[in-house]
């Protein structure tokens, strides 16, 4: 038996907004939902044999961001499919309303996933943070984010972010170039980021007047660093002693977030990963948080969401076996 829902439109650039780049939003619902989806006059209209009642709910919660100025993109359509689905639409505005920080082009950098408020939530709170989960889950965008946050609010005079540079085994001398040259490939992800939220011209001066400070995690040995925002990226392919290595440098009034995704080891079988050791050492201490992302925290493109999603089963079911 087909059924019908009808939503009144408020204005037409929330529909616009709503339906996206070739309507490739609405289409997501229709499928997802086994319905048929109409903007017709001052109204949309909703039809068909499956959930039209959970079609409109995600409609009604999406015209709300739109409302709010909020670009509605396909993670925003599956995240709020997602909390429709699970019965909690409501708790997806808290996470609109906290702005973590203005780019240099005007972008509002905010969390898109409760996963992603708990580990922001995490970074304000504690002085070491780890942060763990599948690619795409924003762990060192928003770590950086963080970080350049405390050095505008005068919370630290200095940001590090490091990285273990497994590919060269840390040993850099072979590769052509200076110490810069030898180390970029392994730091161009920090760059990047640091590049989008802060813009070229102040990016440069602040590498060039030592405020802040990336290179890879040998680097780092022997030293104390206080007054620090650090930031040790791809964690998972240090191994126990250059863990326990980075974890001693830290200093009086600095912060550390460590990011990692324990499936994508790539030290050699025979070497245990420091940060899946240090998940087992750390625990419950004072002071230290661990946030683990899932898929659903997934801001990528929605197939990086269903691969990661397919490589846990896969995982799961060998394991079974």
């Amino acid at each position: 038996m087909e059924r019908e829902s009808r939503i009144e439109i408020e204005r037409y650039e929330d529909v616009v907004n709503l339906f996206g780049r070739f309507d490739e939003n609405i289409k997501v619902i229709e499928q997802t939902f086994d319905v048929v989806i109409i903007n017709r006059d001052s109204e949309i209209k909703i039809t068909g044999q499956g959930k039209v009642d959970l079609a409109a709910k995600t409609i009604i919660k999406l015209l709300e961001i739109a409302k709010r100025g909020e670009i509605i993109n396909l993670h925003t359509v599956n995240y709020i499919i997602g909390l429709v689905i699970e019965d909690n639409p409501q708790e997806f505005e808290k996470l609109l309303d906290d702005v973590i920080i203005v780019t240099a082009r005007g972008k509002y950098v905010k969390c898109k996933t409760f996963g992603q408020r708990a580990y922001v939530d995490a970074m304000k709170k504690n002085e070491v943070v780890f942060g763990i989960g599948p690619a795409g889950t924003g762990k060192t965008y928003l770590a950086i984010a963080m970080a350049i946050k405390f050095l505008k609010e005068k919370k630290v005079g200095k940001i590090v972010l490091t990285r273990p540079a497994v590919e060269a085994g840390e040993r850099l001398g072979f590769l052509p170039g200076d110490l810069q040259e030898k180390i970029n490939p392994y730091l161009r992800p920090l760059y990047d980021a640091l590049y989008d939220i802060l813009g070229a011209e102040t990016f440069q001066k602040y590498m060039e007047s030592g405020i802040i400070e990336v290179a890879p995690l040998a680097y780092m040995r022997g030293r104390t660093i206080d007054d620090c925002f650090i930031i040790l990226d791809e964690a998972q392919n240090t191994t126990p002693e250059q863990m326990k290595m980075f974890l001693t440098r830290f200093g009086y009034g600095s912060r550390i977030v460590v990011t990692g995704d324990l499936t994508q080891i790539d030290l050699p079988s025979a070497k245990v990963s420091g940060l899946q050791q240090v998940t087992k050492i750390l625990k419950g201490i004072d002071g230290i948080e661990f946030v683990t992302f899932s898929h659903k925290d997934v801001v990528r493109h929605k197939l990086v969401m269903e691969i990661i999603k397919a490589y846990d089963k896969y995982e799961m079911e060998n394991e079974n076996r």
